[in-house]
């Protein structure tokens, strides 16, 4: 169980306690008791990961030899998967004035089905010999995919990351300067398709933020990843409301299993997770499960929806706990740290808990950040994750004679 952006660091607002310690969770602290706990450094120590490269790594593969961009991840996510050659954007809908100025990166955090309205804007869409398709994502986002002869990953992001005027995208090497060019003249027919939609017009008079425009970032050809299966000999699947975290395990070869509810945002719909994963455990091997609420308040910086949003995932936890057979091994982590104060991803280590029948108990008691380093997994890498989980489960081959 992935818990995104769980992590944190110590807020003034909660006296100085982190949003994981202010809150009351039995059910994790439970776990905590009776399992082994240490920390985790997705990628290594003081790295910033991002929830790709980190899930990459907590599925055991190397982010540094297999990750070539977000923008494939999200679109694999909304069922685009491309062929080699393909290049793939994560975008936003954002709101811009005239003059290009952006005023808000989620254009109001518009959802569906507004978006997936907006999208049809863009079918049959053609910039010279590249075929362009947009898909919606979770919420705000959106996937545009490139296929045609000649293109690049490697260009500048359209997105400023800020209430800036929105950049233009530029070739970071020459093999790359074809992409730039239809990248830009995507954004600007972007905004000249969005800008007059008729959902947009009634989002004017509604007084909602129009989405006018899609902000294209962190570009990516599709990449070559052994199947989880092959690798591992174990069959998978994945539970996650969010589009990248379902593109991550399409492409390692998971079964993506639909939940009713699961929505990706603070109102999905905890427990219906919890129960898909106990009923897809009577069938599969390993299943990895993606809640993504708790990073979202990290992100807008509110410290007391965070801790609201724990205790949400703690009863989920407690579904998990009735449950679960004894001949489950469960790990609970957070895929990075999103400190409330940053409102972005930080290099801080992130606790992690693991029980199984047998295990060896460690001294503490609580699941957070502080009583986690004092656990008996220490402090590991998050491509150890999975190794250990195969082991407790005794699955892993011997090494050696």
């Amino acid at each position: 169980m992935v818990m995104d952006g769980l992590g944190d660091r110590a807020v003034e607002e909660l006296g100085w306690k982190t949003p994981l310690q202010a809150a009351r969770r039995p059910n994790l602290n439970w776990y905590a008791e009776n399992g082994a706990n240490g920390l985790v450094d997705m990628i290594g120590p003081g790295i910033r990961p991002g929830s790709d490269t980190s899930h990459l790594a907590i599925l055991g593969y190397d982010p540094r030899k297999v990750y070539t961009g977000r923008g494939p991840f999200e679109a694999a996510g909304t069922g685009v998967v491309g062929k080699k050659g393909d290049v793939a954007f994560r975008c936003n809908f954002a709101t811009v004035d005239k003059n290009m100025l952006v005023a808000d990166r989620r254009a109001g955090r518009i959802k569906e089905p507004d978006t997936t309205e907006l999208v049809t804007a863009f079918d049959h869409l053609m910039i010279d010999d590249i075929t362009i398709t947009v898909k919606p994502a979770t919420e705000h986002r959106a996937v545009l995919l490139l296929q045609g002869p000649g293109l690049s990953p490697h260009i500048t992001d359209v997105d400023p990351h800020d209430e800036a005027n929105v950049h233009e995208a530029k070739p970071m090497s020459p093999e790359a300067a074809k992409t730039a060019k239809v990248v830009n003249e995507f954004v600007r027919l972007s905004y000249q398709k969005l800008d007059a939609h008729p959902v947009n017009q009634r989002r004017k008079r509604e007084g909602k933020p129009v989405a006018n425009i899609l902000l294209p970032r962190g570009g990516g050809v599709f990449p070559d990843i052994q199947p989880f299966p092959e690798k591992y000999g174990m069959s998978g699947s994945c539970i996650a409301g969010v589009s990248l975290i379902k593109g991550i395990c399409r492409v390692c070869g998971l079964d993506i299993i639909e939940v009713e509810g699961a929505t990706g945002g603070k109102d999905t719909d905890m427990k219906a997770k919890a129960r898909a994963a106990i009923e897809e455990l009577k069938r599969k091997d390993f299943v990895l499960m993606n809640v993504k609420a708790a990073d979202i308040t990290s992100h807008d910086g509110d410290a007391k929806a965070k801790v609201e949003v724990i205790e949400r995932i703690d009863a989920m936890v407690g579904e998990l706990r009735a449950g679960l057979g004894e001949e489950v091994v469960v790990a609970f982590v957070a895929d990075h740290c999103t400190p409330i104060e940053m409102k972005d991803h930080s290099g801080d280590p992130v606790p992690l808990m693991i029980y199984c029948k047998g295990i060896v108990k460690d001294p503490v008691k609580q699941y957070d950040e502080g009583s986690a380093g004092q656990g008996s997994l220490s402090r590991i890498r998050g491509m150890d994750i999975l190794p250990i989980l195969i082991d407790k489960a005794g699955r892993a081959e011997k090494y050696g004679a």
